[in-house]
């Protein structure tokens, strides 16, 4: 396992983060199971955990702090907040009326007394940032959360961020949580050049592209993995979207081939490799795809590799540009286009 510092918090955590959403019901995953999981991740090195409140509805959480009790000091422990948490209005955002709340909430879950890193799980429009900034900054001297940061914040969002911190004298985030692979690298156009400039750390999410990388999408095959069966129209290769990804799959496998890869390590390698990337957050279902992910902790991919692969996806591309979860409200609703 490789160490790299997180941001310029001088805390050092593993190349690779085990991403709890799987735990509960989501993911159908037992407290057992769990614990085995977190066990197995520890042992092969990751020290970096990450959950958020809404994983599950709160479930994940409880599962995670059960399954690090005893290990707490061992870990660099991360959650989220700011996505709705049941049906009452103000149960969701990044107000300091809820982050106080359902800070306190994560931590009874986890059976904590403070989480590592706090993250806002995604860019609240209604909310300044000085109102979530200063309820942030003071959860942070009450010493409930260490450092905080945002998640799949488009890239002007995050300079914002950085600004209003230096403006209103408050503390900052350190750290982007993005989602990352070699079929959607539209960050490497702005988010990625933006964390470099602020010295942030970068947690990447789905670097196996929601299983299209994980070796059981392939031509001729049925796609049967658990994704496709409650997100079916994200893996109809009828679909152009869904067709491109395929196809790219089918060249990455021959890619891996000759480089003595598997796909999984192909596409773990790629995101890891990138200079502005701290970890990849994975999110194994059993200790099958545990182990078969942890084998690529080590895996630096040569640049004949790396070439072959931008010449398969163009840097600053994704591949399935509508899935993105940081793109501008205007872009989505036209009344804000319009007068």
């Amino acid at each position: 396992m490789q160490y790299r510092t997180l941001g310029r918090t001088g805390v050092q955590v593993s190349s690779l983060a085990l991403g709890a959403m799987n735990f509960g019901k989501i993911g159908r995953i037992t407290q057992d199971e769990a614990t085995a999981l977190v066990h197995a991740a520890i042992e092969g090195g990751i020290n970096l955990i990450d959950t958020a409140d809404m994983y599950s509805d709160g479930e994940s959480e409880e599962m995670v702090g059960k399954s690090i009790a005893g290990r707490r000091d061992d870990i660099v422990l991360a959650t989220k907040a700011g996505m709705p948490m049941g049906d009452e209005r103000n149960h969701q955002g990044s107000s300091r009326r809820w982050l106080v709340t359902e800070l306190d909430n994560s931590l009874r879950r986890l059976g904590v007394d403070h989480v590592d890193l706090y993250q806002i799980h995604r860019w609240d429009p209604s909310t300044s940032d000085e109102e979530t900034l200063s309820a942030l900054t003071d959860l942070q001297r009450a010493g409930k959360i260490r450092y905080f940061g945002s998640s799949t914040f488009p890239a002007h969002r995050i300079v914002q961020g950085q600004w209003a911190a230096r403006e209103h004298h408050l503390s900052r985030y350190v750290t982007e949580q993005p989602s990352y692979s070699i079929l959607q690298r539209g960050i490497e156009t702005h988010v990625l050049p933006v964390t470099e400039e602020y010295g942030l750390g970068v947690l990447v999410w789905s670097p196996l592209a929601s299983g299209w990388l994980s070796g059981a999408i392939r031509e001729g095959r049925e796609i049967t993995t658990s994704r496709s069966k409650f997100m079916p129209q994200r893996f109809d290769t009828t679909i152009p979207s869904n067709r491109a990804r395929l196809d790219a799959v089918e060249q990455l496998a021959k890619v891996a081939d000759e480089a003595g890869l598997t796909l999984i390590q192909l596409a773990l390698g790629f995101v890891t490799a990138h200079p502005a990337v701290t970890s990849a957050i994975i999110g194994p279902r059993t200790p099958d795809h545990l182990h078969s992910q942890l084998a690529a902790a080590d895996t630096v991919l040569s640049a004949d590799v790396l070439d072959a692969i931008d010449a398969i996806v163009a840097p600053g591309v994704d591949l399935a540009a509508h899935e993105k979860y940081d793109t501008p409200p205007a872009l989505l609703d036209p009344s804000l286009r319009r007068r």
